[in-house]
């Protein structure tokens, strides 16, 4: 149940949040937003991989 979740989370993410590595961002000039997105993006996908 929390696997299906976390992938349902990863395809909503990949639909609905920018990505940064498309835009080449330079992680050392990213907004606290920015990190914050990223952030949570590698959690989801973590989870959703495990």
């Amino acid at each position: 149940m929390k696997k299906l979740l976390f992938k349902l989370l990863a395809k909503m993410n990949k639909l609905l949040l920018p990505s940064y590595t498309k835009k080449r961002l330079d992680l050392s000039k990213a907004s606290r937003y920015q990190l914050a997105i990223i952030g949570w993006r590698y959690f989801i996908t973590t989870n959703a991989l495990d």
